[in-house]
Formats: structure tokens, C-alpha cells, sequence
């Protein structure tokens, strides 16, 4: 893939600049690609300047975007994991990497944030993290790579939004679809209208089951002793140890993540966002239906199995998530007309033809990014936006969780996405903000 890299003359010197006067993200949409930069390499033949020096924090998804960051310009210099053996073992592939000894290993991410010299961070942690970590990193004046959904309540989402322009560091969502071409294509068709006006949108997201997701095992009781089980609770309600949460499975406890729903909005729903242009606004209107599971001993999830939540929006677009769609994002538009997308799959439309339709120069262009990860890295020394900022990730958590919200209650959230409340509904409002254990806060 090639490379969509920014200017990055003097960069050293404005990254400092940019740390201590606070100054806020550009919201150019396009950059020049000014400087060529090899996909994988070592970061010993690049100028100081132009080096990024990178933690990265939780070993799961965390080695996944590593891997994908390994650039000749990174320099990955510290690995943060609450289990020791996880950490022990990534610290081990980094140095192999580097061919170095000295990456430093934190099981607190607060320590590593003020010993380790970072230009930028990966936070791969569970959603229930999301918040307090990025608005640390942010105010550390680090450049963050935060996982999706972007915040696991919407409070928390626009507390991430504030911290990230008010300190200037680069965000990156991991939404990647944004930079796969195919993706953007889909998106760039309908945004210049070859589907005439957008009626509606399915979102395909699935539930969950034994085929998607690991099965659990084992019951509540002690952790083993390489996990520091009471940090990676952290700001979440306490919940004795299972075996069958930590680690992945976390996703499924309501407490820790937001099920297949939350798991997805970053994705498919990101994408009819893009596609429409409603990366700073949100829906009106949102209901939704759904079955929740039931927790028991030996498997103790309480995420949705299956659901629909619909988002109607000022213009009269509703955007449908749903366990029972296709997979992907499939656009309905006038005269019978709809495009469909979905990852690693052939795009599909109602007729074939529109696919092969190219964008003329003076229509509308979206930004264009042919490798996330690459972007991320060029926008931590340029501090411009990246293709999936803050603000975008933000509006389509917020969906879902909203979505979420619309189920939990059974009633029909109206939202004003402008002061983002809740209107006429204090125990529905009660859900946008989470009750912190600990004295952790934002």
C-alpha cells in the first residue's frame, strides 16, 4: 500500500511546541504525501526528528496494532499489560524486533505515561478503560491510537473528544475500514448521489455465539497470580474474577464492553456515518429492541444475543443496526437503487454498473488514507487530523450506545445532538454517564 504522509520538517521541535501551548488538531481533510517512508523497517537510519518513539498498552489487540506500526520511524519503546505473563511475552517480541534489550515493561499505564518518553500510544485496554486512559495520554500531550467504540458511555466519548483537542494530540480510532479503499469507494458513490438520496441504512453487526466468540469455562473464584486483577477492573464496577471475562470475553459483560453492538458501531455504523457526512452530529430518535443473556455461573454474560435499534436523524435518514442484517453496511437509496460493503467481501449494488463509476475531480473527495496505522504514525509528528478523529468515533459510539440505551429502557430516546442530552427521560439520561470505582475520574 502506499504511504499518505505528512510534512514533518522541524518536527522534534513542534511536537514540543505543540505539547506545552495546547495548540488544537487542523481539521484540513487532505494532506500532501511530501515524505516517502518504507512499510517495516528499523528506526536507526532515521533523523531524530522524524522518529516516533511509541508505547503501547494491553498485549492482545495491543500486538495486533503493533505489528501493524512497525515502521522504519517507530521506535517501540515501552509495553504496558496488568498480566505479567502476557507483558513479559510481548516485551520479548518487541526487543526481538528492535533488536534491543531496553523496552521497559509497566503493569500501570499512569507510570509508564510519566517515565517513558512517548511521542505516541496504542490503547488497546477493554472499552470500560477507554476514557481515563485517553484523557491521561492526552493530557501527557502523547498521540493516541485508541481502539473502537471510541468510549464505552457517551460522557466518557465527549470527555475524550475535549482532552484530545484542548492538549493538540493526534487521534486515531481503530477504524480501519477508513482506509481501505473499497470502503472509501462505497462511501465517495454515495456521497456524490449516484443512489440519489439515502432513504435508509442496514447495518449488519451479528450477536453473539459460541461460533464468534470463545466460550468461557471454568467459575468464579481466585485470578492467577501474574494478573493484577483489581487494575484491570479499574473505574468498572467490581466483579469477582472469571476466567471466561478477562481478556477477550470481557466484551460480553455489559460492566466491561457493550457485546457485538459496541463491538461493531466502530466499523459498519462509522461507515454510514462517513458515507452521509454525519461524523459531528447524531440521530433524533433512536428505539430499539433486543434479548439479553442471562449470566450463570459457569457462563456469565449479560450482553445482547440479538437486536435492532433504529436511528432516525433531522433529515429523515434512519440508520438501522441489527443482529439479523448482512453483515456490512448496505445503502438504500431512490428509484430502487442501494450499495452494499462489507469487509473482504465483493461490493454489491443494484446494479453493477455504478460500481465502476469514477469521481470526478471537482466532486466530493473523502480523505484519503491507504494504511491506518501509517497515518496514525504521520499524524503523531504532524499533529493534523487523521482520517478517523475524535469526533467521528465519538458520534458513532454514540449511536450505538444510544441504540443500547433505547433497548435497556424499552423506550424511544429523543436526543439533542447538539447539547447531547437526553430530553424528558432522567433515568434514560442516568445511563450516559458511569459510576467510577475507585476515585478514578476524567
Amino acid at each position: 500500500m502506499s504511504a499518505n504522509t505528512f510534512a514533518a520538517t522541524d518536527a522534534l521541535t513542534r511536537r514540543r511546541f505543540l505539547r506545552n501551548s495546547g495548540l488544537a488538531l487542523a481539521s484540513s481533510l487532505a494532506f500532501p504525501a511530501l515524505i516517502p517512508a518504507p512499510a517495516i523497517g528499523r528506526a536507526g537510519a532515521v533523523a531524530p526528528s522524524n522518529r516516533v518513539q511509541l508505547g503501547v498498552v494491553g498485549a492482545k489487540q495491543g500486538h495486533f496494532n503493533w505489528q501493524r506500526c512497525r515502521f522504519a520511524n517507530v521506535q517501540t519503546v515501552a509495553v504496558c499489560e496488568v498480566d505479567s505473563n502476557r507483558r513479559h511475552s510481548f516485551v520479548r517480541d518487541v526487543n526481538q524486533h528492535h533488536k534491543q534489550k531496553g523496552t521497559k515493561d509497566y503493569g500501570d499505564f499512569r507510570e509508564m505515561f510519566a517515565k517513558a518518553k512517548l511521542d505516541a500510544v496504542i490503547l488497546a485496554a477493554p472499552d470500560h478503560w477507554h476514557g481515563a486512559m485517553s484523557v491521561a495520554a492526552a493530557r501527557a500531550g502523547i498521540s493516541i491510537w485508541g481502539e473502537k467504540p471510541l468510549a464505552h458511555t457517551i460522557w466518557e466519548g465527549r470527555a475524550i473528544v475535549k482532552a484530545v483537542a484542548q492538549h493538540g494530540v493526534a487521534w486515531q480510532t481503530g477504524s480501519w475500514q477508513r482506509s481501505l479503499p473499497y470502503f472509501r469507494h462505497i462511501c465517495e458513490l454515495v456521497r456524490n448521489g449516484r443512489i440519489g438520496k439515502v432513504q435508509r441504512v442496514e447495518v449488519g453487526t451479528g450477536g453473539f455465539s459460541g461460533a464468534n466468540y470463545h466460550s468461557a469455562g471454568g467459575s468464579i473464584g481466585s485470578p492467577p497470580a501474574s494478573l493484577d486483577y483489581d487494575t484491570w477492573v479499574g473505574p468498572a464496577t467490581w466483579r469477582d474474577y472469571h476466567p471466561g471475562i478477562t481478556h477477550y470475553n470481557w466484551r460480553l459483560v455489559l460492566n466491561f464492553g457493550g457485546g457485538p453492538l459496541m463491538d461493531w458501531v466502530g466499523h459498519y455504523y462509522d461507515i454510514a456515518q462517513w458515507a452521509l457526512g454525519l461524523d459531528h452530529t447524531g440521530p433524533v430518535k433512536i428505539t430499539g429492541t433486543g434479548t439479553y443473556a442471562r449470566p450463570t455461573p459457569e457462563l456469565p454474560y449479560d450482553a445482547e444475543t440479538s437486536y435492532r435499534y433504529d436511528c432516525e436523524y433531522a433529515d429523515g435518514v434512519v440508520i438501522s443496526g441489527g443482529s439479523d442484517y448482512a453483515s456490512g453496511t448496505r445503502f438504500f437509496g431512490e428509484g430502487g437503487k442501494w450499495l452494499h460493503v462489507q469487509r473482504n467481501r465483493p461490493l454489491r449494488a443494484s446494479d453493477p454498473n455504478i460500481l465502476r463509476e469514477s469521481i470526478g475531480q471537482n466532486e466530493t473527495h473523502l480523505y484519503k488514507s491507504d494504511n491506518h496505522w501509517r497515518n496514525f504514525i504521520d499524524a503523531s509528528l504532524s499533529r493534523r487530523e487523521t482520517v478517523a478523529p475524535a469526533e467521528a468515533g465519538h458520534r458513532a459510539a454514540s449511536a450505538g450506545l444510544l441504540g443500547q440505551i433505547a433497548i435497556l429502557t424499552g423506550r424511544t430516546i429523543r436526543w439533542d445532538p447538539v447539547k447531547e442530552e437526553i430530553l424528558g427521560d432522567p433515568a434514560a439520561s442516568a445511563l450516559l454517564k458511569p459510576s467510577l470505582r475507585g476515585g478514578w475520574g476524567l
